[in-house]
């Protein structure tokens, strides 16, 4: 990209910022209507919430702000990019999101979008393109390279359903193709492909794999997502609540994600969790005791009460087999016994413990409980380096 590329990109940052929800919202809705098969592969409910096209106008005024500088975006794209390859996002479906969203600007703007801004902007956005691109096809790659990897979607059986609490079940799955299972590191997620038929489409869903790597299968645990003030029930969550049953199949994506335990490190570990952020830190906890038994290990989990209280019984099992793991459990409300604490998670009364030289931070949970469990560690002197986080949002992963 030449100077002028980039002046003309940066003279549309004030735009972005009055306007760039309208312009995303259209961009979606032109996009499917043109291309109503790419239905397949977005989130639908994020769509008709808004969270979609909030989230790309985000994503596409922070390229414009720094596109003098676009490295700087380097941790934001390989998020991206893990979670564009396990939702099967291909080279061939970037130029026609770039058509429509060139369109849209042209069309949006209107007679402020002049030619020489559209080509611009197609300009930043193939360099942008190629770097998603590049990225994906490296971890595509690497997917089905890998033994017992492969590429696109396998069937999976399910072999076992658990209640977990109130609110999670779990499904233990198999390939259908009787192949063994890629190794994948602790706290990666896999995307379910699900037909909701209310939709007439299918729908992606990411849910970690909430099982230490090399187990015989995987696991998901699926929190069922009610209906909110705003937003409709989990359309994915509730389906597989309510109809996926013992010897149903369901279609898996490889293993992907950047939020996982670092096993290069031998110091301690403080796991810290919210809901159903739990999921990852079970994987984390399990690979640790297993692989690196002298590795203390704290864990840190919040959520409700006792009856949305998931994997209680096998946390107790692993803190009594493993005299280096110790566990602060919370409740927000209701009755509450030894080991389960009453009220929110206080770090701050937890120092003395969660503090110590070396430690990494996993944080996994609700936007709010992981920005003040951050807010904190910061105040307590953690530095960044070591602060490791993913929030979960509605249906999954939100990346």
């Amino acid at each position: 990209m030449d100077a002028r590329v980039r002046e003309l990109v940066k003279a549309t940052i004030p735009v972005l910022k009055e306007h760039g929800v309208a312009l995303t919202t259209y961009f979606y809705q032109r996009m499917f209507r043109h291309n109503p098969e790419l239905k397949n592969i977005f989130n639908q409910s994020h769509n008709e919430t808004g969270k979609q096209p909030v989230a790309l106008a985000m994503a596409v005024l922070a390229y414009a702000e720094n596109i003098d500088d676009p490295s700087v975006l380097a941790p934001v794209i390989t998020l991206i990019a893990n979670k564009h390859a396990s939702v099967g996002i291909r080279a061939e479906h970037y130029p026609i999101v770039g058509k429509h969203l060139l369109a849209s600007i042209r069309e949006v703007l209107g007679d402020a979008a002049s030619d020489e801004l559209i080509a611009a902007w197609g300009v930043a956005y193939g360099a942008l393109a190629d770097v998603f691109i590049d990225a994906e096809s490296k971890l595509y790659n690497q997917a089905c390279n890998a033994d017992g990897g492969w590429s696109g979607w396998r069937s999976f059986r399910i072999i076992d359903k658990v209640r977990e609490s109130e609110e999670i079940t779990s499904l233990h799955l198999v390939p259908c193709d009787g192949g063994p299972l890629p190794a994948y590191r602790a706290g990666q997620y896999t995307t379910a492909r699900v037909f909701v038929p209310e939709l007439g489409v299918m729908q992606l869903r990411q849910y970690t794999l909430s099982i230490a790597p090399g187990a015989m299968h995987f696991r998901i645990s699926v929190k069922r997502e009610p209906a909110g003030a705003t937003t409709p029930a989990g359309r994915v969550s509730n389906r597989l609540h309510d109809f996926y049953k013992v010897g149903d199949m369901l279609e898996l994506a490889p293993p992907f994600g950047e939020f996982f335990l670092d096993e290069t490190h031998d110091g301690p570990v403080v796991l810290i969790s919210g809901g159903v952020g739990i999921t990852p830190m079970i994987s984390m906890l399990d690979r640790l005791v297993a692989a690196a038994p002298s590795r203390p290990v704290q864990f840190v989990h919040a959520c409700r009460n006792a009856a949305v209280f998931a994997f209680g019984a096998h946390l107790a099992k692993v803190a009594e087999r493993n005299p280096q793991v110790r566990l602060h459990l919370f409740h927000d409300e209701g009755a509450v016994s030894a080991p389960v604490q009453a009220g929110r998670v206080d770090l701050r009364a937890l120092a003395g413990e969660v503090l110590a030289e070396g430690a990494d931070y996993y944080l996994c949970g609700p936007v709010g409980f992981l920005e003040a469990q951050i807010a904190t560690l910061h105040e307590l002197g953690v530095e960044s380096a070591h602060i490791h986080a993913e929030v979960y949002d509605t249906g999954g992963i939100a990346t």
